[in-house]
């Protein structure tokens, strides 16, 4: 799958597509293929390294999408719903992996 990931602190020069592995819902998750994902402040000071996480991350915390898998327990949401979040890491990605309560 393909993914945006920050290697190195820094301007937009610092992000870079990689392939990574396709994610997994646990107990409780949704794996959402995502159709937007929104570009925020916070995700700025991710990469600059004002708020520092370990190396290397995918940036984004919130979008929008498609459920395309549930995991175990997961009774809101169905495959094929829309969803969207907030304050959740790593949405610069194919999919992303969500809490459903948070969906």
């Amino acid at each position: 799958m393909r993914a945006i990931q920050v290697y190195g602190v820094g301007g937009p020069e610092v992000l870079r597509e990689a392939e990574v592995d396709q994610p997994r819902p646990g107990p409780g998750e949704a794996v959402v293929e995502v159709a937007a994902s929104g570009v925020n402040f916070l995700d700025v000071y991710h990469r600059e390294g004002r708020y520092s996480l370990p190396l290397p991350f995918t940036p984004g915390s919130e979008g929008a999408g498609t459920v395309v898998e549930v995991g175990p327990g997961v009774a809101d949401v169905a495959v094929g719903d829309r969803v969207g979040w907030v304050e959740i890491p790593g949405t610069y990605a194919e999919r992303a992996v969500v809490d459903s309560s948070r969906l």
